[in-house]
């Protein structure tokens, strides 16, 4: 399992909610909670600047790994959804460079998750049932260390299809329904 980062004793001492504001002298950030990457993830925008600091949710530099039972495809959409609708100036992610052209690059992120979705959903008609099998076919290239985190993101489509009554699953074997 991928989930060595996480501290599950962690507590904060004040949880944020959708749309909380923190203010400051000169600044107002907003909550936005955007699920996916991570059941509780939240980004936070800052009003002055149309800035959204998007954290893990969007990168600069590559998609997001959404695994399981954490993450959630069909929520890291809707939120990716929800931030293109806001219209943001730059996006800071916690990882890569500021996001300059912040709808191309949503755009970009949300497209390429429907070709995953597509090429899976190719390979299940062509025989492949198990997720490795998957993985096999999706990523023919990867290396060896990153071949459990390519199968939870394989894991999280193929739940989103299951959400959508596109697939089916039987123990650890996936097909069309």
């Amino acid at each position: 399992m991928v989930d060595e980062a996480h501290d599950h004793e962690f507590t904060p001492d004040v949880a944020v909610e959708d749309g909380m504001k923190i203010m400051g002298e000169g600044f107002e950030l907003e909550c936005i909670t955007t699920p996916g990457h991570t059941a509780n993830h939240v980004c936070y925008a800052l009003k002055e600047e149309r800035a959204l600091f998007s954290g893990d949710h969007v990168m600069g530099w590559s998609t997001s790994v959404i695994a399981p039972p954490d993450g959630n495809m069909g929520h890291y959409l809707a939120s990716l959804d929800r931030l293109m609708a806001r219209g943001d100036r730059i996006l800071y992610p916690t990882h890569g460079s500021p996001i300059t052209s912040p709808q191309n690059w949503l755009r970009q992120l949300k497209a390429h998750r429907q070709l995953r979705e597509r090429q899976i959903l190719e390979h299940l008609r062509g025989g492949a049932r198990a997720i490795f099998a998957l993985v096999e076919k999706l990523y023919p290239d990867i290396s060896p260390a990153l071949s459990l985190a390519t199968a939870q993101q394989v894991k999280a489509h193929l739940e989103h299809l299951i959400e959508q009554g596109l697939v089916a699953r039987d123990g650890e074997s996936y097909s069309l329904k």
